[in-house]
Parts: structure tokens; sequence; C-alpha cells
């Protein structure tokens, strides 16, 4: 069985291509993912929604986690969490995320989602269950023919 990193190709995720985000870092349990808000990300207040940040950090959160896996392993979150600090109209959103603790049957991610100035503009946190055998093969049945 293969690495699941090695299967997915993260450009052509429906969300990533929905919200534009782009890969720029790649490392063993640190990512770096971007996009550029834009006015059809929107809330009614007008600022950039909430759930555009959420899947922002969501993503880089995800994607730095496989990265720690071998073959054969899988993952699927199990919560999320994410705190907002100010709001974005537009410009350029960046998430920066790093794997804290990665066990045997666990992990457990963090995330900092920064505007175009470098700001702090969100903190995110995930933790993701570890899946093996059985319960991982529905997945690695998605990518592998």
């Amino acid at each position: 069985m293969s690495r699941l990193i090695d299967l997915i190709d993260v450009a052509t995720v429906p969300m990533a291509i929905t919200l534009g985000m782009v890969e720029e870092h790649r490392a063993e349990g640190h990512v770096i993912y971007s996009m550029e808000a834009l006015p059809a990300h929107h809330n009614p207040l007008g600022t950039v929604h909430g759930g555009v940040y959420s899947d922002l950090a969501d993503m880089a959160m995800g994607i730095a986690m496989l990265t720690t896996l071998a073959d054969g392993e899988a993952m699927t979150t199990i919560e999320l969490k994410i705190n907002y600090f100010r709001p974005v109209i537009t410009g350029r959103m960046v998430a920066e995320a790093r794997v804290i603790h990665r066990g045997r049957t666990s992990g457990f991610i963090e995330c900092d989602v920064r505007d175009g100035h470098g700001r702090l503009v969100a903190k995110s946190s995930s933790t993701c269950v570890l899946l093996t055998g059985d319960r991982a093969a529905p997945i690695f049945a998605r990518y592998e023919s």
C-alpha cells in the first residue's frame, strides 16, 4: 500500500479549487497554504466568512498531518476549533499548519491564519484519528485503481 499523501493531488480537491487555495510549502508535519480573499467569500457584514478561514486552516492542518503518515495509514479530523481575531475584506490569506503531536492513534495540529500584512487573523487547532487496515481501506480505494 502507498502513502496517502503521495496519492492525493491537492490541486484537484474541489474545495481547494472553489476557494483558490495554493500550496506554498510542504515538509513533514508542516505546510503553508494561501488563497486570495474575494468579495465572493464575504458574509452578510462584508468581511470574509468565518467558514472560509476554517476551510483554509482545515486544508492546511489535514495536509500537514497527512505528511506524517506511513504506508497504509489514513486519518480523519474528529475535532476542529478556530478563534477569529480580525476581519479580512480582500487580499491574501496564508495558513501555516504544524503537527504538534503525532501519536500511534491520534494527532494534534495547530494553524495560524494571517492576512497579507502578516497579521494574525485566526488561530485554529484540530485533532485527528489515525486509521489503518479496514478503517483506512475506503479512503485508499478512492485514490488507487
